[in-house]
């Protein structure tokens, strides 16, 4: 693998006369900094632009493992997949559909290509506050008014695990000569279990983005872009890339991948029934919370959810999500993803210990007693 690659190298008494400045010497760094295998494009190392050797190994390995026709490795998260995306597959004065809410990266490459962008909004769970997945008949409505759309952006899952029917999402999309791309970064762990919602990548979307780091166990900015169908220009976002992405990528980042997808491959059906058992065993324990709700999936207009992102509703309790944010990190050590008036949300993971999952449930089952 890549990491087995860069410690060979590093310990093979290579003097670097190039980047980076720290020219892999450990007096100049404290602590535990992976210096050591931080190298540059090198020979040997391949070309992030224009993969042919070991970088394409890769790829092509997130491809398989996905089932997308191709993949691109993202070192600048998945932000860039989405700007990259967009500005592949539109022209200046096009016009996109995308959701409130979607991630600013969005409205960020409307500006940055001159494109118009046109919103649909989800409904709101009236008795959670979290937003309801986005339904395929609004989808077809919104088309139907404005047949100049050329890219429709969906977030699936969504920062609560909410994901909407992209399989019928497609169809439509497609039945009006339009390109989908879903923006899956919270989904990366998906399609490795039947406890979670399936991928978007194998559901019809002709483009996918994701963060591995936010779900699976990858340093933070270690994503993917997938190119999922033919309708889909791979060199045009092949360019777009080479444009956005950092010109000096970062090996660690691209081992971190190269580890994660690895790990996937060969115990992905271990890590992920261990996981499953940790899920149900928590979702029981806190089964008889009489204040506080962790959210399930129990309005019809939530087409599915991921169990794994734990949404903590304090609606109509007499604290809110940002206070109950702040007790689990002052009171009980626990430091959640996200807050609004009407939730918390703690993300979980295959790298979540069973000894995590009991701290959290029985802060929330004590704080629901008092």
């Amino acid at each position: 693998m890549l990491l087995d690659k860069l410690k060979n190298y590093s310990e093979g008494g290579v003097y670097p006369m190039h980047m980076p400045g720290h020219k892999r010497n450990a007096s100049f760094l404290p602590g535990d900094f992976p210096f050591d295998i931080d190298i540059t494009e090198i020979s040997g190392f391949d070309d992030l632009k224009d993969p042919q050797g070991v970088l394409l190994d890769t790829a092509k390995l997130a491809a398989e493992i996905y089932h997308s026709k191709h993949a691109f490795l993202l070192v600048n998260g998945s932000t860039v997949g989405i700007l990259a995306s967009i500005g592949a597959h539109t022209k200046r004065g096009d016009t996109i559909l995308a959701t409130t809410g979607c991630h600013w990266s969005v409205s960020n490459s409307a500006e940055l290509f001159e494109l118009n962008i046109s919103y649909i909004t989800p409904q709101i769970d009236s008795h959670t506050g979290v937003p309801c997945s986005i339904s395929p008949q609004v989808v077809k409505l919104a088309l139907e008014e404005n047949c100049d759309i050329k890219l429709v952006v969906l977030t699936s899952p969504s920062y609560e695990g909410v994901v909407s029917d992209i399989k019928a999402i497609a169809d439509i999309v497609h039945g009006f000569g339009a390109l989908l791309l879903v923006d899956s970064a919270h989904g990366a762990h998906l399609g490795f279990s039947e406890i979670f919602p399936q991928s978007p990548v194998t559901l019809g979307a002709d483009i996918v983005v994701m963060s591995l780091h936010k779900t699976l166990p990858a340093l933070t900015q270690c994503s993917l872009l997938h190119i999922c169908t033919e309708r889909a220009d791979i060199e045009q976002t092949k360019k777009m890339l080479y444009i956005l992405q950092t010109s000096s990528p970062s090996y660690v980042l691209m081992a971190s991948i190269d580890y994660c997808l690895r790990l996937l491959k060969s115990d992905s059906k271990k890590l992920f029934a261990e996981y499953e058992k940790s899920l149900f065993d928590f979702y029981e324990r806190v089964s008889g919370l009489k204040k506080l709700a962790v959210f399930r999936k129990n309005n019809p207009n939530i087409f599915d959810f991921d169990i794994g992102k734990i949404v903590l509703v304090t609606k109509n309790t007499s604290i809110n999500g940002m206070e109950l944010m702040d007790i689990l990190r002052d009171k009980y050590s626990i430091e959640s993803e996200k807050s609004t008036s009407d939730y918390a949300i703690a993300m979980t993971s295959i790298c979540d210990r069973t000894d995590g999952f009991v701290r959290l449930a029985d802060a929330l089952l004590e704080l629901d007693g008092m």
